[in-house]
């Protein structure tokens, strides 16, 4: 990683000793602050479980997991394409994600793909060589988004079901270690609620946190081991884990 001592944090935020999305607007959009909170929680809980050794952050962008990951591996390679909209000087190596990587096979122990795969015109391409560069008993953590507006645009091309998500990553010869969805129908009417009222001049903003804030506080105070049917049917997104078997 380029510059580290000058990272600083930006989409997420250690508070209370956990990872959470943060409270700046320019950072993260209020009416997107669910789906920020999901992928916090996500990768707080399963990156000290996985990440080791070296590791590459493809589609980085301002590399906002370092605040996690960097002191959970060896070295960090960040990688992001040259016409991304986080363009940062945190950056080793620009490239197409859709085309060859330029690193040697087996050269990573731990990839992270965050809120990357649904902009990538050729996904199948990328698991591939993911899967490549990935070491034996490697692992590689991604999030995408399924009920979510388009964004980024018009780099935005696909919605993954999990069924998908197990067909790319298991085509690749990877095995899928931990699937989730990240929300339910009630975080994704609260996403599209606060998309509409951030419109509204003056209140819009406090409004759209509102929202999400009631709906993010009752999802915290369901019971464990009671995962709803509807988070199955309507999922905000989706958070995964793969490993590379130590074995062919």
């Amino acid at each position: 990683m380029r510059n580290p001592e000058a990272w600083k944090p930006t989409k997420y935020v250690m508070r209370g000793g956990r990872l959470r999305a943060s409270r700046d607007p320019r950072e993260v959009g209020v009416s997107s602050r669910i789906m920020a909170e999901a992928i916090a929680r996500a990768y707080g809980e399963h990156l000290p479980r996985h990440a080791r050794g070296r590791l590459v952050d493809l589609g980085c962008g301002k590399a906002p997991l370092h605040v996690v990951y960097r002191d959970l591996v060896d070295a960090v390679t960040c990688v992001d394409w040259a016409g991304s909209m986080h363009r940062n000087e945190h950056v080793d190596c620009e490239c197409d994600l859709s085309r060859p990587l330029p690193f040697a096979d087996a050269q990573f122990d731990t990839i992270v793909l965050s809120d990357v795969l649904e902009h990538i015109a050729d996904p199948w391409a990328l698991c591939r060589e993911a899967a490549r560069i990935l070491a034996p008993g490697g692992r590689m953590l991604l999030n995408t988004p399924f009920y979510y507006w388009l964004h980024e645009l018009p780099h935005d091309y696909y919605r993954y079901t999990e069924f998908a998500l197990r067909e790319l990553v298991g085509g690749a010869g990877l095995e899928v270690l931990h699937l989730e969805a990240l929300g339910g129908i009630r975080e994704v009417l609260a996403d599209l609620v606060a998309k509409r009222l951030q419109r509204v001049p003056a209140a819009g903003p406090l409004l759209a946190d509102l929202v999400q804030s009631a709906v993010m506080a009752a999802g915290r105070r369901r019971p464990p081991g009671r995962g709803p049917r509807e988070t199955e049917l309507f999922p905000l997104g989706y958070f995964l884990v793969a490993g590379r078997p130590e074995t062919a």
